[in-house]
């Protein structure tokens, strides 16, 4: 640690009750492995709903982007590298980090955010492996997309792949910022070609997924099956659910082509299926 950082910082404290305080918390010395990063900008995301309102003794912030300004033995990267950092902190060596799992790793050492210190106070604290440099082109704002926005997205299309190869056309449900990131990566992987549907009932979400490349269905006007019909098609390859809500991923999975799949992505809540309608006949 160089003596310009100082031993400790005034740090959001969530109290509960839709109260924020602050107090001061120690700035933490990195150890072995590990970096501190001064952040520069941290996303909001509605899973800290429940920190605003419940209260938390961690910092929150899972969404972080900042520059590396200390960095402890056996790390390769530079002090003043700026990058992303990815919520759970993996552990890189078991089964599932060794095939590129790392958001199923095995022996997971904790959740930014959410059991460790995150983004919202003004130093994080962070094993190496889960830091992610950026080009210098993007700024701290934009980079914050690379995590839950285009992450989250990319992750989904490609859940996508494997459960499909010759995709023609994709339901996104949803034009919330991760249904928008689905639209957005699904065009990047595939190709402006892609047929990609999205549902909403806000028009300015849906004008801004239209901007993207998406065909629109407000739903608060058209049932879905009607707005799937209005743009040629009499079902999807695949469906995205980013909703989190059980009526529209039960209108997706009635929508879905033979082999096709509903992935989902917003929590919430559940949805039912009839085995032999829904899973066998048509695979």
């Amino acid at each position: 640690m160089t003596s310009t950082i100082s031993s400790a910082c005034r740090t959001p404290l969530f109290a509960g009750n839709k109260e924020i305080k602050f107090a001061e918390k120690a700035v933490p010395k990195p150890e072995t492995g590990q970096v501190l990063v001064r952040v520069r900008a941290n996303a909001l995301c509605g899973s800290e709903r429940p920190q605003f309102f419940n209260g938390t003794s961690v910092t929150p912030g899972h969404e972080a982007t900042g520059t590396v300004i200390a960095a402890g033995r056996g790390t390769h990267t530079p002090v003043g590298t700026t990058g992303a950092i990815f919520l759970m902190d993996f552990c890189g060596k078991c089964r599932s980090c060794c095939l590129g799992f790392t958001n199923q790793c095995l022996h997971k050492r904790g959740d930014m955010g959410f059991n460790r210190d995150g983004g919202y106070g003004r130093f994080e604290l962070i094993h190496e492996n889960i830091f992610f440099p950026v080009p210098v082109e993007f700024s701290a704002t934009e980079a914050t997309l690379l995590l839950d926005i285009m992450g989250t997205g990319g992750h989904a299309v490609e859940r996508c792949q494997l459960m499909r190869p010759d995709i023609e056309s994709l339901l996104v449900v949803g034009a919330g910022p991760i249904g928008l990131g689905v639209l957005a990566m699904s065009k990047i992987i595939f190709g402006r070609q892609l047929k990609v549907l999205i549902t909403d009932v806000i028009p300015y979400r849906l004008e801004l997924a239209e901007r993207l490349g998406g065909l629109p269905v407000n739903v608060a006007k058209t049932p879905l099956s009607a707005g799937i019909k209005s743009h040629d098609l009499p079902s999807v390859d695949m469906a995205v659910d980013t909703s989190g809500k059980q009526a529209a991923r039960q209108e997706a999975v009635d929508l879905l082509a033979q082999r096709g799949s509903l992935i989902c992505v917003g929590h919430g809540e559940g949805l039912s299926l009839q085995i032999s309608r829904d899973i066998i006949a048509p695979e």
